[in-house]
């Protein structure tokens, strides 16, 4: 395709671009890394929309932005395959299915007061999830660790993350360390700085605070979720933790058991695990609650990656940014590999959850593919015997 003078690549239809995403939007369970894994399979190996190093590339700067991970990840392609134009149309659809089937489930819950077929779906589709996400991971990482400085650094960045250390200065560092073993490697003069910190700080200075009160309404409810996914870093795996601050502890808008039925529908349905804010919001205020809250989670990562995107093609020019970049990549891996052990741990808990995460696994390092029948018959293997 003919690149543009803004760095975007001409001749990619937006109807292309929202099949695709739509389609990886209703189809990809697992979480971020299941779905970067089948993104890169749809964007470079089946279409050639652009090059691994472009890719993980842009993989590596969206650590360093709070949001969605994935979600921002299909922003940047539909940017850089047709603009602004199709930044809007990847992430609208990627997120759309996902947020409808949550509203919908919502619906059941505020309908008939429970889930607890959900409950047990769930107890045969999480070792299901943990097989997707340990292929997923081994996919990516057979591409992004091209050497052994990055296997060291992805091995040294799992141990620090296991340790307790801040994603963000594991991150940080893996980065820094990449660089400055290119760096003696070339014999290049010492360069100053790195614009991930500041970034940071604006970005959390950004961050809108939220009024208190017992009985939210639409606006509140969105300002809530607005400064949520202003300051959430990382995955969907983390968002829990953010929502029963914000809405068990300190707004006291939930019960524990209600956070808890909000994240297993966002975890049975495909696409974004930010789904769950649409759950919430539609049992705070209805239909209009979990459109709002579904707007305000995911509109930061709109924001943030339309404004990173132009900084990404100009500081790629610098002598130290690959192997920085690289770095990030590594880090990031280990970091996902962290959240799917300690996923593991918490499925995996008897001899019918190991025996179905084996099975997967099995089967997706065997031919690639059918996560989708995997997770329906891990929850089906779940009702029966749960």
């Amino acid at each position: 395709m003919k690149a543009s003078p803004d760095g975007t690549d001409e001749g990619t239809s937006l109807r292309e671009i929202a099949v695709l995403f739509l389609k990886l939007g209703a189809t990809v369970f697992g979480g971020p890394a299941a779905h970067i894994a089948r993104m890169r399979e749809e964007v470079i190996v089946r279409r050639s929309w652009m090059t691994d190093e472009d890719f993980f590339d842009l993989l590596a700067t969206t650590n360093f932005i709070p949001g969605p991970n994935s979600t921002e990840m299909a922003i940047h392609v539909g940017n850089r395959r047709a603009g602004w134009r199709g930044l809007v149309v990847a992430g609208v659809c990627f997120i759309f299915p996902a947020a409808a089937v949550t509203l919908v489930l919502a619906w059941a819950y505020t309908r008939f007061g429970s889930l607890p077929v959900a409950e047990r779906f769930l107890h045969g589709v999480k070792p299901v999830i943990i097989a997707i996400v340990a292929h997923a991971i081994w996919s990516l990482g057979r591409t992004a660790i091209r050497s052994w400085v990055s296997s060291l650094l992805c091995a040294a960045a799992l141990i620090a993350a296991a340790a307790g250390v801040n994603e963000l200065v594991v991150l940080l560092a893996t980065g820094v360390a990449s660089a400055a073993v290119q760096r003696i490697r070339d014999g290049l003069r010492t360069r100053a700085g790195v614009a991930g910190p500041a970034a940071i700080r604006l970005f959390r200075g950004a961050a809108i605070g939220v009024l208190a009160g017992a009985v939210p309404d639409v606006g509140r409810i969105f300002l809530a979720f607005l400064k949520i996914g202003s300051v959430l870093f990382g995955s969907g795996y983390v968002l829990l933790a953010f929502l029963r601050t914000e809405f068990v502890t300190r707004q006291h808008w939930l019960t524990e058991r209600q956070l808890l039925d909000a994240v297993i529908a966002g975890q049975v349905t495909p696409g974004p695990v930010f789904s769950t804010a649409t759950f919430i919001g539609y049992l705070l205020a209805g239909v209009p609650g979990g459109i709002a809250a579904t707007a305000g989670i995911f509109l930061p990562a709109f924001v943030f990656v339309a404004l990173t995107a132009p900084l990404l093609r100009a500081i790629a020019r610098w002598p130290d940014m690959r192997p920085f970049l690289d770095g990030l990549v590594a880090g990031s891996l280990a970091l996902m590999a962290l959240v799917a052990w300690q996923l593991g741990r918490a499925a995996v808990v008897d001899w019918p959850t190991a025996l179905i995460s084996i099975v997967s696994a099995a089967v997706l390092f065997r031919f690639g593919r059918g996560g989708g029948w995997l997770i329906l018959g891990g929850g089906l293997a779940g009702l029966l015997t749960g």
